[in-house]
């Protein structure tokens, strides 16, 4: 298992498949707002890969939210690995990297479907209500870096 802090376009290119293949054509997602100004380039946040024996499999980027809070954002892993800890591994090394970086909060807008995941992970729910991003019911979480 490599995990990788994404540093060039072809990197950048593979964590686009899986965020295509997971929220495009398994969630329906518009292929228009999957990508956005974080983007970009490599540098325009902080993206990550986790590649299994040389595949890509899993995917996440961080960007400020601002005083201390990193947000997680577009975290997916391919089908065919969900279950067996990779999530939990992308964002153990997505909240190690935010913690080496001085941030001292993370913060995250999950699918519901995925909100047990995340309070596993120790988040903790805001939101009072759900609220659709995407077409997709949403909460808003946090944990303490």
């Amino acid at each position: 298992m490599e995990f990788i802090r994404v540093e060039n376009d072809e990197q950048l290119k593979q964590a686009f498949e899986i965020r295509f293949e997971v929220f495009v054509k398994e969630q329906g997602v518009p292929e228009h707002i999957e990508i956005d100004e974080y983007d970009a380039s490599p540098t325009s946040c902080r993206h990550f890969l986790i590649r299994s024996e040389g595949l890509p499999i899993a995917t996440g980027r961080i960007t400020d939210y601002g005083e201390g809070v990193a947000k997680m954002q577009r975290i997916a892993v391919l089908k065919p690995y969900r279950g067996t800890g990779i999530g939990q591994l992308l964002m153990e090394r997505m909240e190690e990297d935010a913690r080496k970086a001085g941030y001292r909060y993370a913060l995250l807008d999950a699918q519901c479907a995925a909100e047990t995941f995340y309070q596993k992970q120790g988040y903790m729910t805001e939101s009072k209500e759900p609220f659709l991003d995407a077409g997709i019911l949403h909460v808003r979480m946090r944990k303490s870096l």
